[in-house]
């Protein structure tokens, strides 16, 4: 099938990365991170070329937290965009803390990290993508 002349190729096609994030949940609270732009988000990262969206969210979780965690399910996929012009995509999976006994850490990539009672999402700041996702991991019914 022959491509209209005026539609772009695939090598002309709007392209933007892609963000893993985690939603961990502990005893009715969720851990988040405050970002460069006064955001609380949740932790996770960019998915590297030909990484698995399971790993990313595993090694970024460790990587921001010091935590290993095991991927149970996607939660959900959304566009997000940053600021004019800067776009990623979201995907979000539940989480299950392996030790929930051992502390989080803050890395060198966030200002903060907050362990914040589920019921105190909606007067956060933060993208409402992260908020329907921790909404969602709770109606799965997890604690």
């Amino acid at each position: 099938m022959k491509r209209p002349a005026n539609s772009p190729s695939d090598g002309a096609a709007h392209r933007f990365p892609v963000s893993i994030k985690a939603v961990i949940l502990r005893d009715g609270h969720v851990i988040l991170l405050r970002n460069e732009r006064g955001e609380w988000e949740l932790p996770g990262g960019k998915l590297e070329l030909g990484e698995d969206p399971i790993e990313c969210v595993t090694r970024e979780v460790h990587e921001e937290l010091g935590l290993s965690v095991r991927a149970d399910h996607l939660l959900d996929l959304w566009p997000y965009s940053i600021a004019d012009g800067v776009d990623v995509l979201v995907g979000t999976y539940l989480c299950t803390d392996l030790d929930p006994s051992r502390d989080a850490r803050l890395s060198h990539e966030h200002g903060q990290l907050q362990w914040f009672d589920v019921r105190a999402i909606e007067s956060l700041t933060m993208p409402s993508g992260y908020k329907d996702s921790i909404r969602r991991a709770l109606d799965d019914g997890t604690p």
